[in-house]
């Protein structure tokens, strides 16, 4: 069973707006941090945007900070990340992640998160 179920991708102009949503299987949601990392072809999966259980706490790549935002519902038990003014080089299959250790930080750190979901593509054009 899927811990972790993306959804929200697809094919967008440049300059154009997506949120992405992440959606946990398991009760303990909101303790733990969240991220969206992304992978884009040929490429190695890069930090995009994280945030603490609570949501108080939000990290950002340099690569994205004023044009998304990183937030969570916990009663939903859902994660978003919501994308403005989209470039080409946003394309990419976004995964969300949760954190290794309950209480734990929003970190940048790959090696810090162990449950993935399947990812949602992002295709952006123009």
């Amino acid at each position: 069973q899927e811990q972790l179920v993306e959804s929200g991708g697809g094919l967008v102009q440049a300059g154009g707006s997506l949120r992405l949503s992440c959606v946990a299987q398991f009760r303990t949601f909101d303790w733990y941090a969240m991220a969206w990392f992304r992978q884009a072809p040929g490429e190695g999966r890069e930090f995009v945007a994280a945030i603490d259980g609570r949501g108080d706490w939000t990290v950002y790549a340099d690569s994205v900070k004023g044009r998304s935002t990183i937030s969570r519902d916990n009663d939903k038990r859902t994660v978003y990340l919501q994308m403005n003014a989209l470039k080409s080089e946003d394309t990419a299959i976004y995964y969300c992640a949760a954190a290794v250790t309950p209480g734990a930080a929003p970190s940048r750190a790959e090696v810090q998160y162990n449950t993935w979901g399947q990812g949602t593509r992002v295709t952006v054009s123009g």
